[in-house]
């Protein structure tokens, strides 16, 4: 029997991904996984964190993927490169600070390093044509077959009739008839093809893998370029943009603020390297101050935490104020009003 093909499927833990990858190795194709990791995932810490997200599954959908289709998965850090991508990206952002069709050409990019490296014949994806606005269109997909390098040797094998043929189907390593023709957002062609495949338990069709195509955190992203005066970021600035409730009073600093126990759990890792408070006399958030405040910015920042403790309505609350020494003193204060939050400092 001669070898069979070898060929790298991106793996995002979505469905789409899955299906793809299951398509190729129906027609005898050696597939591999490859999962870029740029520190932007929905998936991972923020699930374990919150109350709320605690009857998820905590897994990594990349890996859970791979273990339903029996394949190795290569997990690449990426986070140093990917920043390029997030700053200054060639065709713009989407509707938030979102970089899709750079962040396409990118992987893609890699993945044809990654095969040429390791003697690989080509590359998969889960694209479908009209799936996604800016990086899933008919015009936009031979930009990322050729940017990326990648040209004939990128196969879409759930749209893959809606596309010219790959060099794969050309020579004769895929049956083109076995493919697909999806189009459009509906994704009940891909849960059909899962119920074929007997794919019960998937991570949600419609839903997006990367915090950059959620407005709240593209707010929150845009406001830390704007204090800052430049775009730049460390992979602990995403991810506490990710955590917590986040309030700008005033130019110079903002609070992140607990929303639950398991957030000022987490953010109890960052209290050295920023001024923090707490409430002492009634139960309440940690609250990390952002910034160089003064001492009516550490005012105004007290009464704020007071008024997100459940001391939110009496007199006067303690609150214990440490700064980036590690010196601590308690403040009373009067919680500010929770009607008169100006909805402006919400991010």
């Amino acid at each position: 029997m001669p070898e069979p093909r070898k060929a790298i499927a991106l793996i995002s833990g979505g469905l789409d991904s899955l299906l793809a990858a299951r398509v190729m190795m129906d027609q005898g194709v050696h597939v591999e996984g490859i999962n870029f990791y740029t520190g932007f995932c929905v998936e991972g810490h923020t699930h374990a964190i919150r109350k709320k997200d605690r009857a998820r599954p905590k897994r990594n959908n990349a890996l859970w993927v791979a273990e339903q289709l029996g394949i190795k998965l290569h997990i690449v850090d990426i986070i140093e490169e990917y920043k390029d991508v997030v700053i200054n990206p060639k065709h713009g952002y989407g509707s938030n600070l979102n970089p899709c069709l750079d962040c396409k050409v990118f992987m893609v990019n890699k993945a044809r390093e990654w095969i040429d490296a390791n003697g690989f014949d080509c590359i998969i994806t889960g694209e479908v044509i009209g799936q996604r606005p800016m990086s899933q269109r008919r015009d936009t997909m031979p930009v990322v077959a050729r940017e990326s390098g990648a040209g004939d040797r990128l196969v879409r094998p759930l749209c893959a009739k809606n596309l010219p043929p790959t060099r794969p189907e050309q020579e004769g390593w895929l049956d083109r008839d076995q493919l697909h023709d999806f189009n459009g957002r509906s994704r009940k062609p891909q849960m059909a093809l899962a119920a074929h495949y007997g794919f019960e338990d998937y991570a949600q069709p419609a839903g997006g893998c990367c915090f950059l195509t959620d407005r709240q955190y593209s707010v929150k992203l845009a406001d830390l370029w704007a204090t800052r005066g430049k775009r730049e970021y460390e992979i602990d600035d995403i991810m506490l943009l990710k955590v917590g409730r986040h309030l700008r009073p005033r130019p110079n600093f903002k609070l992140i603020v607990g929303r639950e126990e398991g957030e000022n759990r987490y953010l109890e890792g960052y209290r050295k390297r920023f001024v923090h408070m707490l409430p002492t006399s009634h139960r309440g958030p940690l609250v990390l101050i952002d910034g160089e405040p003064d001492a009516a910015d550490i005012e105004l920042a007290a009464r704020l935490t007071a008024r997100f403790s459940q001391g939110r309505d009496a007199e006067c609350v303690t609150i214990e104020v440490t700064g980036k020494d590690g010196a601590s003193r308690a403040r009373a204060v009067k919680p500010y009003p929770a009607g008169q939050v100006p909805a402006d400092w919400y991010l």
